[in-house]
């Protein structure tokens, strides 16, 4: 089975959004890793997105854009993503999601639903060989 993921480190987001129905985080510039099965290689790739949760309630201030990732988490029900966040992901239950951004700054934000929509066509960047990871 091939995967996708959204490697976290790097990725660019444009704007963090909070209403009164949930928080949309829209990545400009979501970095993705591609991986086919059987293959010790990957691919890069690059594709605008925006991640939506469900009856958000924030820890704090929340970051204005454009700001570029420098890790997190996101939990979903039982499963932790360290890093990363999986393609397709859409989920009910109890979500987290911690962000920490180049500058220091960071975002925690609770939730009881996760949506994740990709918005046109990803763009290659570059073959990643074994040795490379």
């Amino acid at each position: 089975m091939d995967s996708i993921s959204i490697e976290l480190k790097g990725s660019e987001i444009a704007s963090i959004d909070c209403r009164q129905d949930g928080l949309t985080i829209e990545f400009s510039r979501a970095y993705l890793i591609k991986t086919m099965t059987g293959s010790k290689e990957r691919t890069r790739w690059w594709q605008a997105g925006s991640l939506l949760i469900d009856g958000a309630e924030t820890g704090g201030d929340i970051p204005s854009g454009p700001l570029v990732c420098a890790g997190g988490d996101i939990e979903e029900n039982i499963y932790t993503y360290r890093d990363m966040i999986p393609i397709p992901l859409e989920s009910r239950g109890r979500i987290r999601c911690e962000l920490s951004f180049g500058d220091g700054e960071s975002l925690v934000v609770t939730g009881t639903g996760i949506r994740l929509i990709m918005h046109e066509t990803p763009k290659y960047i570059e073959h990643l060989r074994a040795e490379a990871f």
